[in-house]
């Protein structure tokens, strides 16, 4: 029986996670302008419900980072290939000119905004919520009709999307038959991929690697670095509204750097969170690089006039004085050692 006290901090959690999804997501980012944060409801249904419900499933299946990550990039592909149809749309926010498109797949957006909603739609909020509410631990946060009016939710939410944003930036176009049917596959996959390896199946945990690992402002600046370089290098290309000929020329090369940036960021935190020096305040210290680059790109990138780069200006130093309260709370608190938490990967 959970105490009362407990239900309450999980409702709590669940709540947080809700609103933090899409404030990370969107408002941080400056994807939503301030003169618009009304739109920012439109996407609390998919964001919130859909992180939450990938967050209770995968505490309730043991999981780690890794399946945090698979069920993000589930969650990137019907949000972005099924409610927006963006990955394949000839016309939606411009994205076909950013370089090549095999098989009628704009392939840069698809490798700049898959990987983006699995870390900064998905895995950073659940992140951030799990060290606010740190003695919940990974327990799960919903009973079973939370669950379902959850995933009522995220539907609903996807559904919504797709009515209101397509129609009114790109009318007239539809995703084929074919094309709906390998992004739910390809989603289906991830998702069973992110399920199928479940704990206590008589494997025995490795042990914590000897690694030295980073001070919290260096490891920070790693992962700013890393997502300023990932973000910049394709979002958009600099050639992205030259003739077509041009962008299909010299695209792949940006976009194998950042794939490398992408793979060397993640080798380094998965050694380094294998390591016993981690703590949650390296966790912390990690997401602020993170999102403090990606404001910052946002700022350069987004802003179209003086209110918004204000705004989100605003928004970032706001964002900033939190996680510094959150990084606060963690060094003021019992052994921030993650030692006894499973580990980053699976």
């Amino acid at each position: 029986m959970v105490p009362p006290s407990n239900r309450r901090r999980q409702r709590r959690a669940a709540a947080a996670l809700v609103l933090v999804a899409p404030a990370v997501a969107e408002l941080t980012l400056g994807s939503v302008p301030v003169k618009m944060l009304w739109l920012v409801v439109l996407y609390v249904p998919i964001y919130g419900a859909g992180v939450l419900l990938i967050r209770e499933a995968v505490r309730r299946t043991g999981g780690g980072a890794g399946a945090l990550l698979l069920m993000g990039l589930a969650y990137g592909l019907v949000e972005e290939g099924l409610a927006l149809q963006s990955l394949t749309s000839p016309h939606l926010y411009g994205a076909a000119g950013w370089g090549p498109r095999p098989w009628g797949v704009n392939a840069p957006y698809a490798e700049l905004n898959l990987p983006y909603h699995a870390v900064f739609s998905v895995l950073l909020p659940v992140t951030l919520v799990e060290l606010a509410f740190r003695d919940l631990g990974r327990t799960p946060y919903l009973r079973r009709a939370g669950l379902a009016g959850t995933a009522a939710a995220a539907l609903l939410g996807a559904a919504l999307l797709r009515v209101s944003v397509p129609p009114a930036e790109d009318p007239g176009y539809l995703l084929s038959g074919r094309a709906a049917l390998v992004v739910l596959g390809l989603a289906a996959a991830a998702v069973t991929a992110a399920l199928a390896v479940r704990p206590g199946r008589g494997v025995r945990a490795p042990a914590r690697a000897a690694v030295p690992v980073p001070g919290l402002f260096r490891l920070g600046a790693v992962c700013a670095v890393a997502a300023f370089a990932f973000l910049a290098l394709l979002f958009p290309f600099a050639g992205a509204h030259h003739p077509a000929f041009l962008p299909r020329a010299w695209a792949p090369l940006p976009m194998a750097a950042a794939a490398a940036t992408a793979a060397a960021a993640g080798w380094a935190l998965r050694r380094w969170s294998g390591a016993d020096g981690w703590t949650a305040r390296h966790r912390l210290a990690a997401a602020t690089g993170a999102l403090v680059a990606h404001t910052v790109f946002g700022l350069v990138s987004h802003t179209r006039d003086p209110l918004d780069t204000a705004g989100l200006a605003v928004i970032g130093a706001a964002m900033v004085l939190l996680l510094h309260r959150l990084d606060l709370r963690l060094a003021a608190g019992p052994a921030a050692s993650e030692s006894a938490w499973p580990r980053a990967g699976r």
